[in-house]
């Protein structure tokens, strides 16, 4: 038998005179006044996977914690005048929770979470201000060779050109010496990311030095680097698309969330309206 068993086993000893009380099925471990931790709790909130020993300490902190807070919630219900209040409090709160969960259950059922390319495109273009590029960001290519590489005049005359000849050189020479082979003529990359591939200061300090050098070859004593910027997009400027979509997929799930629950509130108006359910009573000092 485990340690966990073995704990609950002088648990369930020591909670053995809970009398008559009835549990509805339920295993008590400990009893607290009228309060009762039951072995199905415990076994709930143990983690998935947690081993042995720390279950042990687990259910031994997870018992006192509880103990405690029944202890804690007696004290305090004795010593709050104003119960009436929370009771209130308690009710508004339930209340909001029920509605809340209803929405959210019928937006699932209703409207789910997709969205369609042609709903993010037509977002984006149409709220293109709102998406500024907090970094700037390049299309090009980049690559990574040992510095000891033989023919790297080859890749210093490819690198710079944007023909299906130069890729094609650079692809076959990249098969046999290249470390990192990156072509992104057709995707915008954060310079950022070429900051922390190469050993060139500039790209940290510099925001716009991409935009003066389109073509940048430096090495460290192990490698060359070399990095081809065909379009290149400063600070500021409209955030591509493709990094726009998942905050705007967000705002259209958000604004179609809104606009169902204000629908449903209408209708739910209109229909009680209808039906006379609603009754208006006119105050007497009017």
């Amino acid at each position: 038998m485990n340690r966990i068993g073995c704990l609950i086993i002088g648990l369930l000893v020591m909670s053995g005179c809970s009398g008559s009380f009835n549990h509805q099925g339920k295993t008590p471990l400990v009893e607290v006044g009228d309060a009762f931790l039951y072995k199905e709790d415990l076994d709930a909130a143990l983690p998935v996977g947690i081993h042995d020993k720390d279950s042990v300490r687990f259910a031994e902190d997870y018992i006192r914690n509880w103990v405690e807070d029944v202890l804690l919630y007696g004290k305090a219900e004795g010593n709050i005048p104003d119960n009436e209040k929370i009771d209130q409090q308690v009710a508004a709160y339930r209340r909001a929770l029920i509605m809340h969960t209803y929405q959210e259950e019928l937006v699932r059922q209703k409207l789910g979470t997709e969205v369609s390319e042609e709903e993010i495109e037509a977002y984006y273009e149409a709220h293109a201000a709102q998406f500024r590029a907090e970094q700037p960001y390049i299309q090009g290519l980049f690559m990574k060779v040992p510095v000891q590489t033989r023919n790297l005049n080859r890749v210093r005359n490819w690198y710079k050109r944007n023909t299906q000849d130069a890729i094609d050189g650079l692809e076959k020479f990249s098969i046999a010496h290249a470390v990192s082979y990156e072509y992104f003529y057709d995707r915008w990359r954060p310079v950022s990311e070429f900051a922390l591939k190469m050993p060139l200061e500039a790209l940290e300090t510099d925001m716009d030095y991409l935009k003066r050098n389109k073509n940048v070859e430096v090495r460290d004593t192990v490698y060359c680097y070399f990095l081809h910027v065909e379009q290149f997009l400063p600070k500021g400027d409209p955030l591509p698309l493709e990094y726009a979509k998942n905050e705007i997929k967000e705002m259209i799930i958000n604004l179609k969330r809104v606009a169902f629950i204000n629908q449903m509130k209408n209708d739910l108006y209109r229909e009680a309206s209808e039906n006379n359910d609603i009754i208006y009573y006119k105050p007497d000092n009017e």
